[in-house]
């Protein structure tokens, strides 16, 4: 590393990210800003915005919550069993989206085996099968690669946590659940804050899982931009200005995450001096 130093990191960022920004940034601020005129007249642009942001912060909440019991379940975990556990978690994140997509057809489809089951419960299978390509059911399958994502994220989070302080508070009396709650929820909360915020992000922005599982039938930024840049698209302006919006919802929501994990280390800083 010293021999390269960083400009490997530079370089890459300047061809994926400075150079495609440079040439969105003419396109959509051309003619006064104009494009972003015309998005926001767009009568599907508000629920789009919504439908995302519900789908994000969905997602990315459901993710947190599971993908930090299984981090802690990892900790506890011996070494043997340990590795094959994270290896088996590994595994969504191989797949391709079309593949999630597709599976989560055949699971939770209108023909799907699931249904198939909970109708046989007495479930109306027309309102399960339906289920899955809504808002909601799209973030459930988001999470299937999300949990993992989080998981293994978090996973040395809770490895190296110091448990020092949480026995003290039950030797002092305090019950497990208060002395968890008081002792280790607050060592832990900005790394899952933000590992929230992260997969969140990837949620929004993310569209081939969507693509392949709800098609056109859900409004969200991702599709709407796909729409815009496919065959049946001509408004290239319209096109930039929904790829910066969506880039800036993702940057503000990771950022939010970012900044909550800054403070708390400048806080464990200031009390450590």
């Amino acid at each position: 590393m010293r021999r390269f130093g960083a400009w490997p990191a530079w370089v890459f960022m300047a061809l994926f990210f400075v150079a495609p920004l440079a040439a969105l940034l003419p396109e959509a601020f051309g003619a006064g800003g104009q494009a972003f005129a015309r998005l926001a007249g767009n009568p599907l642009f508000g629920a789009a915005l919504r439908n995302t942001l519900v789908l994000g912060l969905s997602a990315g909440a459901l993710s947190a919550l599971v993908g930090t019991c299984i981090a802690i379940e990892l900790a506890r975990q011996p070494a043997s069993r340990r590795q094959w556990m994270m290896t088996l978690l590994g595994l969504p994140l191989a797949f391709s989206g079309l593949v999630i997509a597709y599976g989560f057809i055949l699971a939770f489809g209108r023909a799907g085996f699931v249904t198939q089951l909970l109708a046989g419960l007495g479930a109306d299978p027309a309102a399960i099968g339906s289920w899955i390509y809504s808002v909601s059911g799209l973030g459930f399958a988001y999470a299937y690669y999300l949990i993992p994502r989080v998981a293994l994220s978090l996973y040395p989070v809770f490895a190296n946590l110091d448990l020092r302080p949480l026995l003290a508070a039950r030797t002092l009396g305090a019950s497990r659940a208060r002395a968890f709650w008081d002792t280790v929820v607050p060592e832990v909360a900005p790394s899952v804050f933000a590992s929230a915020c992260l997969v969140a992000a990837i949620a929004m922005g993310t569209y081939g899982t969507a693509l392949a599982l709800v098609g056109t039938q859900l409004n969200i930024l991702p599709l709407m931009l796909l729409a815009q840049v496919s065959d049946g698209g001509s408004d290239f302006a319209v096109a930039a200005a929904l790829s910066l919006v969506l880039m800036v919802l993702c940057v503000i929501v990771m950022g939010v995450g970012d900044v909550v994990t800054r403070k708390r280390e400048r806080g464990a800083v200031g009390a450590g001096h």
